[in-house]
């Protein structure tokens, strides 16, 4: 293998652009690895614990493009520097007057050429983020502000500002939204409709929105709050004031928070706000039981919470708001323990949504004892090298350190294959749980990477005497631009057992061993 480092100076392009070029030059035949990133330090860093070391990454700075290719041979890197260059320069932004391609080139530019927008979205490497995202809501936008790498300081003020203004910040580090209609960043196909969503948790909130839309309901709005947003020093901001915004909505009947564990005293102020909003609310805090305010229905999981959220806005029972495939799934899974060898005795989670991972943690935890994680719900769990599992073991295999210069697994299955490869050699190992999420901005195709590989690891389980069950949870809807129906056909002709919901493939798993 050889190493080509390619630099463009001054060149800046967002991460949604380099996750999808990288997406695509990682399958070109004889390559190991290409990496696209900006400058920065960070990423600096994390390239060179990736193996690439060139004198050129000395003097580059966070405008600067970084291209890094490992590859069979120097024509194949070289070729694939070409391939991005190519790739990049037919994916960045345009508008066109009437007798040129104009490119903005600044925030203040493109708010000339597009007055109408009332939302700015913003990913630039994370110093420069706070000075885009301020010019922005001194506009008088919103944000959605996509980039990570944001001081805690800077949003706490940011967010101050926003309140001061009237004006919503989402982010930083936030990856879904959908706001009358528009998805932003990662969403799903969702009908319309009265539920509106807030949530610090990205994969939690299109899980939540895409089940309400499989249960015949809809949303009025979904909004993203950042990760940090109920950390104890930003307060809740956004979420505050998302909840604020959508009490008065007309167009919202019901309201779903969503979130990781929160601090116990932001989780509280929320379930408060909750109860004097005048509307019926569920919240659902992944791992933790808040104190009941009035009304707020307590959810004890992201599936549950958009069956309750359902059931109010629609008055249908919760015996009626049953998941397609349940029952079907549960007899897969018996047959599939029936067959388990003696030594086989332990669980995998292969993860691209870390609210997703850390849900189905939570569920397995109370039943396994123990489950290990590079994102573990207890600190004495936190396993000493992420890529190495122990015992029971689930990863956010989209957590920093698998996607430096990768694209996210929610883009391409190549980081997550790998690992699957290697679970599945454990013969101590029963089950593998993945999600696959689905939706505008995620793998085109995620299936038909998946399915190969799911039907080889339990062939190879088959003939050295065991069997080795997989269960997925597709998180998406029928509208989804992957066509959900046929995802899911490829999954189980490759022997998956496949659900929609993330926390029913959670307790199918922990049938498995329990």
């Amino acid at each position: 293998m050889v190493t080509r480092v390619h630099v463009e100076p001054n060149s800046y392009f967002d991460s949604v652009a380099l996750m999808a070029v990288a997406a695509a030059a990682n399958r070109r035949p004889g390559v190991e690895l290409v990496a696209l990133v900006m400058g920065t330090s960070a990423n600096l860093e994390l390239l060179r614990d990736s193996g690439f070391s060139d004198e050129r990454l000395e003097r580059v700075g966070p405008n600067d493009l970084v291209i890094a290719v490992r590859a069979s041979d120097e024509e194949m890197a070289e070729a694939t520097v070409r391939f991005a260059l190519d790739e990049l320069r037919r994916s960045g932004p345009t508008h066109r007057s009437e007798d040129a391609v104009v490119f903005p080139r600044s925030l203040r530019s493109a708010l000339r050429l597009h007055p109408q927008a009332d939302i700015v979205v913003i990913s630039v490497p994370g110093p420069y983020a706070p000075i885009e995202a301020e010019e922005a809501l001194r506009a008088g936008r919103h944000v959605f502000l996509f980039s990570d790498n944001v001081s805690i300081e800077h949003e706490i003020r940011l967010k101050q500002l926003a309140r001061e203004l009237g004006l919503l910040l989402m982010g930083p580090d936030c990856g879904t939204a959908y706001v009358n209609g528009l998805g932003l960043g990662f969403m799903n196909a969702v009908r319309r409709g009265p539920i509106g969503i807030v949530a610090a948790a990205g994969t939690g909130l299109q899980q939540v929105a895409s089940l309400i839309d499989w249960l015949g309901s809809g949303i009025s709005h979904s909004l993203g709050t950042g990760g940090r947003d109920l950390d104890e020093r930003v307060g809740g901001a956004t979420m505050l004031a998302a909840l604020d915004a959508l009490a008065t909505d007309p167009a919202t009947e019901v309201i779903v928070t969503v979130s990781k564990p929160p601090a116990p005293a932001v989780a509280q102020r929320v379930v408060e706000r909750l109860a004097q909003c005048g509307k019926p609310a569920v919240v659902c805090f992944v791992g933790t039981t808040p104190v009941v305010e009035g009304q707020v229905q307590i959810a004890r999981n992201l599936t549950e919470a958009a069956q309750l959220a359902v059931q109010l806005a629609t008055g249908r029972p919760l015996t009626e708001l049953e998941l397609p495939g349940t029952d079907e799934a549960r007899a897969r899974l018996t047959a599939e323990r029936s067959r388990l060898a003696p030594g086989q005795r332990f669980l995998r989670g292969l993860y691209s949504g870390g609210t997703l991972c850390e849900e189905a943690m939570a569920i397995l935890l109370p039943k396994l004892g123990a489950v290990h994680s590079n994102v573990p719900l207890r600190p004495e769990l936190r396993l000493e090298d992420p890529r190495r599992s122990v015992d029971h073991t689930f990863v956010d295999l989209g957590s920093d350190e698998f996607t430096v210069g990768r694209p996210h697994p929610m883009i391409d299955q190549t980081v997550r294959i790998e690992r699957l490869l290697r679970e599945a050699e454990d013969a101590t190992v029963a089950g593998i749980v993945l999600d696959v999420v689905l939706g505008y901005g995620a793998a085109a195709d995620p299936a038909s990477e998946l399915a190969p590989v799911i039907s080889q690891v339990r062939q190879r389980a088959t003939e050295a005497g065991r069997t080795l069950a997989i269960v997925v949870a597709l998180i998406g809807t029928r509208a989804d631009p992957q066509n959900y129906a046929r995802q899911r056909e490829l999954l189980e002709s490759a022997g998956a057992i496949v659900v929609p919901s993330n926390a029913a493939a959670a307790e199918l798993a922990g049938a498995l061993v329990a």
